[in-house]
């Protein structure tokens, strides 16, 4: 289908790449940016680079996995669905024919990950996905073939575990019951993905002034200060451990160890270009994000 209607559709239920952000599983999203999304207050994410490398090496990740298996998949075009978690859904990467399994394709840059994937390590929110493709499916097992661009190709195999399944769907349909359905929004967790959900959710600013509750207001300051301390405190200590390296690279304690490692990194000055071009007409480059700015006074 086009992707216009794929994503009108899949606002309607929980989906595999939603269920490690319901958990509060991945630093890229939160149970408030998926809320947003699924009542529509936040729009679709634009494609960006990491999304499209993620489906451009797709099939060329399926077909490592089956020269390395000896295995044959195919793609099950269609989103699915189960009575029996009726909040949830299904668009999975590939079926594996002849087994009651199905595979996940999976590209990473990030070369220290290798070494964790070499120890049976992969992320948390690789496996919650698996989950929910079982539950959802209703197959026996899921592989997951991860590819680490430039350092590695690795497969895992996750079998049915149904106490897993029942645990993950009652999470979900918690979260569909107690927060979109009614269309409350779930409570703030203190993330990073939460406060850019809630920079989206509430773009307006044109409201009439709000009343806020004046504790929340006082330990929020209390939190800014003994952060402003602590942060000082820590430089403090970073700036004696750097006075006890002097000009080594790598220092090392019993416990520890830590490097201090002379860097390259290359900035654009564009004041600079725009002083020495002024013929050159610079609107059609420039980037207009708008966002509102968080302050408090007292």
């Amino acid at each position: 289908m086009p992707r216009s209607d794929w994503l009108i559709l899949r606002r309607g239920s929980i989906g595999g790449s939603d269920a490690a952000a319901v958990l509060g599983l991945t630093r890229y999203a939160s149970p408030m940016t998926i809320w947003g999304e699924k009542t529509g207050r936040i729009p679709p994410q634009p494609d960006n680079e990491a999304m499209r490398q993620g489906r451009e090496f797709e099939p060329i990740v399926a077909k490592r996995f089956c020269e390395e298996t000896g295995k044959k998949v195919h793609r099950r075009q269609q989103m699915i669905y189960n009575p029996l978690y009726p909040y949830s859904h299904g668009d999975i990467d590939r079926k594996v024919e002849g087994e009651s399994a199905g595979l996940e394709c999976k590209t990473m840059s990030d070369p220290y990950a290798a070494a964790d994937l070499e120890n049976g390590k992969y992320p948390p929110a690789y496996y919650v996905q698996c989950v929910h493709y079982l539950a959802v499916t209703g197959y026996d097992r899921w592989y997951l073939a991860i590819m680490v661009l430039g350092r590695g190709f690795y497969i895992f195999t996750i079998e049915r575990d149904q106490a897993e399944i029942d645990a993950l769907m009652a999470q979900e349909t918690a979260f569909w019951e107690n927060y979109v359905l009614p269309d409350v929004p779930p409570p703030p967790d203190g993330t990073e993905a939460t406060t850019a959900a809630l920079g989206q959710i509430y773009r307006d600013d044109s409201a009439p002034d709000s009343r806020i509750d004046e504790d929340t207001l006082c330990r929020y300051e209390e939190i800014r200060q003994e952060m402003e301390t602590l942060g000082k405190q820590l430089e403090e200590n970073k700036q004696r451990i750097m006075m006890q390296m002097a000009e080594s690279e790598r220092g090392y304690s019993d416990s520890y160890t830590v490097q201090w490692k002379k860097r390259q990194r290359t900035t654009y000055d564009m004041k600079k270009f725009i002083r020495e071009h002024p013929e050159i007409d610079m609107k059609p480059y420039q980037k207009i994000t708008e966002y509102r700015q968080f302050n408090v006074k007292e």
